[in-house]
């Protein structure tokens, strides 16, 4: 569709914000995706400043019968941020974040990224739970359950949610929370954006002081197999307090690995350790002691600083495909799977990413929210990750073939890790149970299926 340009004028008289058309300033830095394998070009952008600003954009929308996408941090492996001439809702000017210190209560703009939200909560030793790359958006990871380096011991993003503010498909501005609109709260906790556009976020926030014990491990290949075996039994016997999760990669030249393993195959084993110091060195020198310890990071860092700590190696600009599964146990035939494919990496910056769960959020009712696989206690992300247009088929083909060969070790996926592989696959993020009643919601809340550039929940009536 071609904006005019008395269309483009009456809707920037009508908003805050500004209107950007392709040949706009802006137009090429707002458009841009964190994952270089996707270079939409929306017929308009619309970069809301308020709640009143994402309404018109919806109305204008749906008005114009335009395709709509949501950008909040523009992270999505799978490119939903954006679409081909449509609107694009680019919620990134929103960055406002409000802390009630003393009820331990934030309030967040949709825009704001991890890092936006760290700098104003860490003024008073408060955290909200949510991601490990800081320069995610809120949004896109809230609404599809929202893990990190304190959930196990505080839950996921969507456990702290106490409110939302949602712009609906009919440009309503409502709130959904346990007393107001129960069944569209239930929804946007781990059923993505399918029901509306939120415009802010209140979050229960956790008191975890402006420093922790944390940092990476490394350990040789050749020892991976020992190492796993040890860890699938330890780390489940641990206190919520410690998150140990594991990354296959190949070593970035880090001061703390010694220069003859840069480059090459390692296991780093990044922690957080919430309690007491002293307690917390005691658990980690388990794993110090389980095979030899080739490079050791670890030790007290700032909150905000070491949400940081994987930034670079998840920069903007490459291209990324990720794969991933729920994992039920870290068997020896799985372990023999991820030696078998980290030998096979298609480039030196992909990675295996698989953290341990469990802890708080398992004990949450698995039908409370709509993140129904909170039972299972390891999680696999494949991240293909690669800069030139001329691998995209072998990485493609690598990580296809090892996400097959992992599916015998699996029960689900965690919606957020979802590449563009199809409406089945956006089922197995879920129950039956659970879809039923999400489809339900899209039914009441988005019937025309106006908010689809996602993974998408189809309302009953589309086909």
């Amino acid at each position: 569709m071609k904006i005019s340009d008395s269309q483009k004028k009456e809707l920037q008289n009508a908003i805050k914000g500004e209107v950007l058309i392709p040949g706009n300033d802006k137009y090429e830095e707002s458009r841009q995706l964190w994952n270089a394998m996707f270079d939409k070009k929306p017929a308009i952008i619309i970069r809301c400043r308020n709640k009143k600003d994402i309404a018109h954009a919806v109305n204008f929308g749906r008005d114009n019968n335009l395709l709509i996408a949501v950008k909040s941090g523009g992270h999505n492996s799978a490119g939903t941020g954006s679409c081909d001439n449509g609107l694009m809702i680019d919620l990134s000017p929103m960055q406002n974040v409000e802390v009630d210190a003393e009820n331990n209560i934030v309030k967040a703009e949709a825009g704001c990224l991890l890092s936006t939200i760290d700098a104003a909560t860490q003024k008073y030793g408060l955290a909200v739970s949510s991601g490990m790359i800081s320069h995610t958006g809120v949004g896109g990871l809230t609404l599809g359950g929202g893990f990190g380096w304190i959930s196990r011991k505080h839950g996921f993003s969507i456990d702290n949610l106490l409110s939302a503010e949602v712009i609906t498909a009919k440009g309503e501005i409502v709130t959904a929370s346990a007393s107001e609109n129960p069944d569209l709260f239930w929804a946007i906790r781990g059923g993505g954006g399918n029901f509306g556009v939120i415009s802010s976020f209140v979050f229960k926030a956790a008191k975890i002081g402006t420093e922790v014990l944390s940092g990476p491990i490394v350990k040789s290949f050749d020892d991976l197999k020992e190492y796993m075996q040890f860890h699938r039994e330890f780390v489940r016997t641990l206190p919520d307090e410690m998150t140990i999760n594991m990354v296959v990669r190949h070593a970035p030249p880090l001061p703390f690995i010694p220069e003859k393993y840069h480059g090459k195959l390692v296991l780093l084993l990044p922690f957080v350790w919430l309690g007491d110091p002293d307690e917390g060195q005691r658990i980690i020198q388990n794993v110090r002691d389980c095979t030899e310890t080739i490079g050791d990071g670890s030790g007290m860092y700032p909150w905000a600083g070491w949400q940081t700590a994987f930034d670079e190696l998840n920069s903007h600009g490459a291209r990324n495909y990720w794969k991933s599964h729920h994992i039920t146990d870290l068997s020896d035939g799985f372990i023999d799977a991820i030696i078998e494919y980290a030998l096979k990496f298609p480039t030196t910056e992909c990675e295996m990413f698989i953290p341990h769960m469990e802890g708080a959020p398992s004990r949450i009712d698995p039908a409370a929210t709509a993140f129904p696989h909170r039972k299972t206690p390891f999680l696999l992300n494949i991240h293909t990750r690669w800069r030139d247009s001329s691998d995209d088929e072998k990485c493609l083909q690598w990580v296809n073939d090892f996400h097959k060969a992992t599916e015998a070790f699996a029960k689900g996926v965690y919606v957020n890790f979802i590449s563009n592989e199809g409406a089945d696959r956006v089922k197995d993020a879920y129950t039956a149970p659970i879809w039923y009643r999400l489809t339900e919601c899209k039914n009441k809340w988005d019937p025309d299926n106006l908010f689809r550039i996602n993974q998408n929940i189809t309302p009953s009536n589309h086909k």
